[in-house]
């Protein structure tokens, strides 16, 4: 709301206000770009910085506005040598940078996402072609060079270039079938292939054309379970450091790798940078953990095919079981298409269910794709109301149990403003 009555009331304002800043972090991409942000965000403090962050996941220019005017006296001035942090919707992309100029621009990876509102992936890599020539020429971008319609960018650049990607070379693959999102290249029209592919369309890969994965200088290496999480060898220009990451998954490396690049690229050093990561808190709803009554809940965001999937493979370890929540709404926030929950690897979770719950305003939709993918029965009628089937999963789930939710965006925004209401408390350690 503070930017809506901002960008009435003054459409200068955004960009006045960003002239102060000292510097600036643009990060865009369809998964990752607020845990990213977040990160980001926790390495600057560190440093010592004043940040400005649009933390609540507003991410179109509104949302920047906001942040602005939240961190502004009022008098219209920033706090000394601040620094700001901007998630971008990849749509805003343009429109955030020519406002507030970034120093760097991280651009996480292109995946398949609400394509009623965005069209498919390889006209948004084009888009953010284009969009590079808002971007300041003495700025630099970070670019995941796993993804190759991200490294592609590169070439559309003639300014600095800071690479990050896996290095690990006993990643296991992809799934037989796992769903890739991007197939060609839409400048050369090359099909991509792969020697190794991690998921996705992410890994080593090349074209007949000779196009081939860059050599990151920021890298992941010796990736394995940590105590807490996820721990690997993070490869940084001025050296290499492990790191004990309090998250899970192979997505959360690469959100790891995307707020390192960044911040090397603001000056921020090595020692810094991993200590900060091995301090990460998740995000809103993404690896949250909370405490309800008891009962352990774990909220994972999950709003596209290849997001979703990974976040399954965080509970896929062998002998596990858990009781699921899965809820899914059409908001156009979450894309009013939902046949892309046919392309989720669901068959892989259904042996790890131990009860299903199914809410939302698709709730139907997503029971009838459960049921084909061989999970039991729901263990009540699904329903379009959030409360109701939160509060029966809740009741059947014992205390000490855990409660795994997998909710799409607006979903996940009624079930945490629920849970709240509940007296949730955070779990500080991943659990």
């Amino acid at each position: 709301m503070p930017g809506l009555v901002v960008e009435r009331l003054h459409g200068g304002a955004p960009h006045a206000l960003a002239g102060q800043l000292s510097a600036a972090a643009l990060i865009t991409g369809t998964n990752g770009k607020t845990t990213t942000a977040a990160m980001l965000a926790r390495i600057l403090r560190a440093d010592d910085r004043a940040v400005i962050h649009n933390h609540s996941g507003s991410n179109l220019m509104r949302g920047v506005t906001a942040a602005l005017v939240e961190a502004a006296s009022p008098l219209g001035a920033l706090p000394n040598r601040a620094t700001a942090v901007f998630e971008a919707d990849e749509a805003a992309l343009s429109e955030i940078a020519a406002a507030a100029p970034p120093s760097v621009a991280v651009f996480t990876n292109l995946m398949r996402d609400q394509l009623d509102r965005y069209g498919e992936i390889e006209s948004i890599a084009l888009r953010w072609a284009d969009a590079l020539g808002d971007v300041p020429r003495d700025a630099t971008i970070a670019l995941n060079v796993d993804d190759p319609l991200i490294a592609s960018l590169e070439s559309h650049w003639s300014g600095a270039c800071l690479r990050f990607g896996i290095e690990d070379p006993d990643i296991p693959p992809a799934p037989d079938g796992e769903v890739m999102d991007a197939v060609w290249d839409p400048t050369t029209q090359d099909d991509f292939r792969y020697s190794r592919r991690y998921f996705a369309q992410l890994g080593r890969w090349h074209t007949d054309g000779g196009a081939q994965r860059p050599t990151p200088q920021v890298a992941a290496d010796q990736i394995g379970s940590g105590k807490e999480g996820i721990a690997f060898t993070l490869r940084l220009p001025e050296g290499e450091q492990g790191v004990a990451l309090p998250a899970e998954g192979l997505y959360s490396v690469y959100n790891a790798l995307a707020a390192a690049a960044a911040a090397t690229a603001l000056g921020v050093g090595p020692d810094t940078i991993c200590r900060a990561l091995e301090s990460h808190e998740a995000a809103f709803g993404r690896q949250e953990d909370l405490l309800v009554s008891g009962r352990r809940v774990r909220v994972l965001l999950g709003k596209n095919p290849s997001g979703l999937n990974q976040a399954l493979r965080t509970l896929q370890t062998p002998g596990e079981r858990h009781h699921l929540l899965v809820l899914l709404n059409d908001g156009i926030a979450d894309g009013e298409d939902v046949s892309w929950i046919w392309d989720v690897d669901w068959e892989s979770q259904a042996p790890h269910c131990r009860s299903l719950f199914v809410g939302g305003d698709r709730a139907a939709d997503m029971a009838l794709r459960l049921e084909y993918a061989g999970f039991p029965a729901p263990c009540a009628e699904a329903t379009r109301d959030i409360d109701e089937i939160l509060n029966r999963a809740l009741s059947q789930v014992a205390e000490h149990e855990r409660l795994v939710i997998l909710p799409t965006y607006t979903a996940m925004l009624d079930v945490r403003r629920r849970l709240g209401q509940m007296g949730a408390s955070r779990l500080w350690d991943v659990a």
